[in-house]
């Protein structure tokens, strides 16, 4: 993305702003990118006049509202978790400037001699987000949503990707399934939730790792949403010894917490894994939403880790076995177009 872009009426306006609008000095000719963003949001890095650094965001209205993102830093702040603090805002022309979490996300760091270190704490961290969850703060993870987000998954990835049009019968297997996700997920807990706990919004600082950021479409709702995230991402994959190991140091932490984790780690960890399954078809539709409708055909690499994390999850649930069928069928059905299950 080239900064000197005539053209880029946003980032004028913005420059504009950061030279005139916060109390804190910047200086808007050092502006670079800082990351891309699966939104409509761009975020750029600044020069401080103190030497510090700092982020800018554009989240440019009607397509992005800063609202949800400035209340949602509030709600985590107040928690103790390490969220970006906001500096100064123009919620009408959705600017923000952020506090600097720094460069060096979790994806960047993780490694097998990393990563024992930077889950806990990420596990720590949500542990204390969650515990001080309450009702009424975060928009509801109700079933409508959640239903919404299946969807993604016959609509974006079977019907756009695939090019397949299911038959009556597959589409009455596909929401019997649906069906038996959301009773198990309207059955869990109700907390704080990210919606988005994985290793690229999460920052490696000290102290108070992780940097916590992308967190402006939070809920309130099922309570393993967010170590699903975290542990079955779909930009980095661990052996399934280490997730279940993972998984029960939250699960001993969230009890000692007092959080409302199923007393039984069985029962616990069929929850994280029925609550799995509606998220990595949520997010399969999602990145071949992307491609299709948005043109980012970054994500395609990663559909084959997240059909891998589906078929296994699928796989190991009697209720859930009608999928593994389906995804076969859909399978033999698909045009081959170089990318595959």
């Amino acid at each position: 993305m080239s900064l000197n872009n005539p053209s880029d009426l946003r980032l004028s306006q913005l420059n504009e702003w950061l030279a005139t609008a916060p109390a804190i000095k910047v200086l808007p000719e050092s502006i670079r990118p800082a990351s891309s963003d699966a939104s409509f949001r761009r975020y750029f890095r600044v020069d401080g006049a103190d030497g510090s650094t700092y982020i800018a965001m554009d989240a440019p209205p009607p397509h992005e509202d800063v609202r949800p993102f400035i209340h949602v830093a509030e709600v985590f702040g107040q928690t103790g978790a390490s969220v970006p603090k906001i500096l100064a805002q123009d919620v009408e022309r959705g600017f923000l400037l952020l506090s600097d979490l720094g460069t060096t996300t979790y994806l960047n760091r993780l490694n097998a001699d990393t990563a024992h270190k930077l889950y806990l704490d990420a596990i720590d961290a949500l542990v204390l987000i969650q515990a001080q969850s309450k009702p009424g703060v975060l928009p509801e993870y109700d079933r409508a949503l959640l239903q919404r987000e299946l969807m993604l998954f016959p609509d974006w990835y079977i019907g756009k990707h695939l090019g397949v049009t299911l038959s009556d019968k597959q589409t009455e297997t596909l929401n019997k399934v649906f069906e038996v996700l959301l009773a198990n997920n309207l059955a869990q807990q109700q907390v704080y939730v990210h919606r988005d706990y994985h290793s690229r919004n999460l920052m490696v600082i000290a102290p108070g790792n992780p940097g916590i950021l992308d967190f402006q479409d939070a809920v309130y709702g099922p309570i393993t949403y967010d170590l699903v995230s975290l542990l079955r991402d779909a930009y980095i994959q661990w052996d399934e010894e280490m997730v279940l190991d993972w998984a029960i140091r939250y699960w001993e932490r969230a009890k000692r917490a007092g959080l409302p984790v199923n007393p039984d780690v069985d029962a616990f960890y069929r929850d994280f894994e029925f609550m799995g399954l509606q998220r990595h078809l949520k997010v399969l539709g999602i990145f071949a939403r992307l491609y299709h409708r948005d043109g980012k055909d970054g994500y395609l690499k990663d559909l084959p880790l997240v059909m891998e994390y589906t078929r296994k999850a699928a796989g190991r649930y009697n209720a859930l076995a009608p999928l593994i069928r389906l995804l076969d069928e859909l399978e033999e059905k698909a045009p081959q177009v170089g990318y595959t299950f």
